[in-house]
């Protein structure tokens, strides 16, 4: 599945299925939550929420795709993603964008 962020795929006439969207909520356990408070005293980067964070996109890459398969595309065009904290250690992260088939 070629995913993108522009309109279109160079080079490829399509041939617009519509909407696919993925989405999901994470949250580090507890105990990471409290380590990470500690480090915002000291500084630094917060390693387990940036690997929730990457975590949450693939499965919300993964839900998306598998939606743009049922509809038959070969691409996925115009893809964005946003995020929203929940509650304090949760976030949603969401991405969306254009099931396309190629002509």
């Amino acid at each position: 599945m070629i995913i993108v962020t522009t309109e279109y795929v160079f080079g490829k006439e399509t041939e617009m299925l519509g909407l696919v969207k993925g989405s999901t909520i994470q949250t580090v356990n507890a105990f990471k939550d409290i380590g990470a408070a500690f480090k915002t005293l000291v500084g630094g980067e917060l390693v387990k929420y940036n690997e929730m964070i990457a975590k949450a996109r693939k499965i919300a890459t993964d839900r998306m795709v598998a939606e743009a398969e049922q509809l038959g595309a070969d691409a996925i065009v115009c893809t964005r993603y946003g995020t929203s904290s929940i509650m304090q250690g949760a976030a949603e992260i969401m991405v969306y964008g254009t099931a396309v088939k190629f002509r």
